[in-house]
């Protein structure tokens, strides 16, 4: 058996999620990598280190690249091996378009994959993170879409990968198409999925965009990265790229604190699993102290700026 990890370029970088992913399939056996961009000695380095045996390199250039590898994935995969991919969109769009070469099913949202049986044991989380489902695969190629932050991601120090160039095969129209710009959205402060403290805004702060200031002043002062419930994201006080929660990011920070956010389970899914969680929310019964370790009950327009002139005063 032989586990493949998908791995898509980040600015000549290897994705966050594969790095993750190698960390859980190394100690099953030979892991190897199938990966998609320009390639750099620095990415290739990065799967080595995170227990990538080799890498499959596979370059389209400009074109958009899931018909392509998914084609050449299908081509090097074999029926008892185990597929693993992220949550990105060319992640997901090519383990679809392999599951149509392979005629075997995803199974998506992934926290937990066990093949140390007979079977390969993958768990997901359904209804909001309230169940977990295991399910069971009996025959393979298994393709499994995992969750970002479900596993750590961990250097072991091993050696610089082989890598072997794969080349394009022709897919036909679907392969056509290429990208024609680039746009880098412009962002301040730590990334809000690496962040060791985020700050979280929520419905709760206000009615108006400038009554975002007290949850940006509290990241500033914490050296943390401001997010947002979908209902914030919606309103348009913030852009989409900071919310948390099932249809935006998943993180996993040292401190998260929830300022006004009541903990409707789409946003639970997306910071549940944060180290320590502290929330203010001037409803005792809000769902979101059933998740907390620390909680203050009260108007976040009072606790806070108190909580950010303490802060300055230190």
């Amino acid at each position: 058996m032989t586990t493949w990890v998908f791995c898509e370029e980040q600015n000549g970088n290897a994705s966050p999620s594969a790095l993750e992913l190698l960390t859980k399939a190394r100690g099953w056996g030979d892991v190897q990598v199938f990966y998609v961009g320009a390639g750099s000695d620095t990415a290739f380095t990065q799967l080595g280190d995170h227990g990538s045996s080799a890498v499959h390199h596979l370059d389209v250039g400009d074109r958009l690249p899931a018909a392509a590898a998914a084609a050449a994935l299908a081509g090097l995969v074999g029926e008892s091996d185990i597929v693993l991919f992220g949550m990105s969109s060319t992640d997901r769009d090519v383990a679809g378009r392999l599951s149509a070469r392979t005629g075997c099913p995803v199974l998506a949202n992934a926290v937990e994959i066990d093949p140390s049986g007979e079977e390969v044991l993958v768990t997901n989380e359904i209804l909001g993170g309230t169940t977990r489902v295991v399910t069971a695969a009996t025959a393979g190629p298994v393709i499994v879409v995992a969750r970002p932050k479900a596993f750590p991601a961990e250097q072991n120090g091993g050696g610089a990968p082989g890598v072997t160039a794969v080349p394009t095969p022709d897919v036909g129209h679907p392969g056509g198409a290429s990208v024609l710009e680039r746009h880098v959205e412009e962002s301040e402060g730590p990334d809000l999925e690496a962040a060791a403290i985020v700050i979280g805004g929520g419905r709760g702060m206000g009615g108006a965009a400038e009554k975002w200031e007290p949850v940006a002043n509290l990241a500033s002062l914490l050296g943390g990265a401001v997010g947002a419930t979908r209902a914030v994201v919606d309103a348009g006080w913030v852009p989409y790229s900071l919310q948390i929660g099932q249809t935006g990011k998943t993180v996993k920070p040292d401190v998260y604190i929830a300022c006004g956010v009541s903990g409707a389970m789409q946003h639970l899914v997306g910071m549940k699993d944060s180290s320590l969680i502290i929330a203010i929310n001037k409803d005792p019964e809000a769902p979101i102290f059933s998740v907390s370790d620390l909680g203050i009950v009260g108007d976040v327009h009072k606790v806070m700026p108190a909580l950010n002139a303490a802060l300055e005063n230190r």
